[in-house]
């Protein structure tokens, strides 16, 4: 089931008019929910969110598909969308270490993984999926060893990120925590994220 602890108050915002998510996005999603629960479950929250669920790893498709499953989700599991996309992170990136080994072997921990993800992981993305929108993040380290991390994005997908992070800190057999300073949903121009590994 879902990972515990609150994302945030309010619910995931609609994306930008025009912007598409790529295939592989919701073949996560669906490998992660089978994985999890079961086919079953799959299959009602396609119906339950009204999309036909049909997607091609290199396809295109709506944002709003995505808003619409994470509702179906949210609403068959209780609890607000933020927090799904949160946990549908966390638990994606064990796929995605089977998936693309190559990402995680050439780090020994979780943090060069994260910092990689502009110079090394989007770049192989937008090979392998032509047309992938990724996001840009910005990182500096604290005078503390805390890592503090910019996250930009049209489509305010900061629990995707933060649950991002904390798989692949689960992947590598580390804890992580994380302080939510500044959050696009409350306004801010940006979310801001300060890092730390116990």
């Amino acid at each position: 089931m879902l990972a515990p602890g609150t994302i945030g108050r309010a619910p995931v915002d609609r994306c930008v008019a025009g912007v598409s998510m790529k295939g592989v996005v919701f073949n996560l999603l669906e490998e992660v929910v089978i994985r999890h629960q079961d086919e079953d479950v799959w299959d009602e929250l396609l119906e339950r969110a009204g999309v036909a669920g049909a997607y091609t790893s290199l396809g295109s498709y709506s944002d709003e598909d995505m808003h619409k499953l994470l509702a179906a989700a949210a609403g068959l599991l209780g609890r607000p969308p933020r927090e799904v996309l949160r946990w549908f992170g966390q638990q994606a990136m064990s796929v995605l270490a089977e998936r693309y080994p190559s990402f995680f072997a050439r780090c020994p921990s979780s943090r060069p993984f994260v910092l990689s993800v502009n110079s090394i992981i989007h770049p192989e993305v937008r090979k392998l999926y032509t047309g992938a929108h990724c996001p840009n993040f910005q990182f500096q380290d604290t005078d503390d060893g805390a890592l503090m991390m910019d996250y930009r994005s049209p489509r305010k997908l900061c629990a995707l990120a933060q649950g991002f992070v904390e798989g692949a800190a689960a992947h590598y057999g580390e804890r992580v925590t994380f302080e939510h300073l500044e959050c696009m949903h409350d306004g801010d121009a940006r979310c801001l994220f300060r890092i730390t590994w116990p």
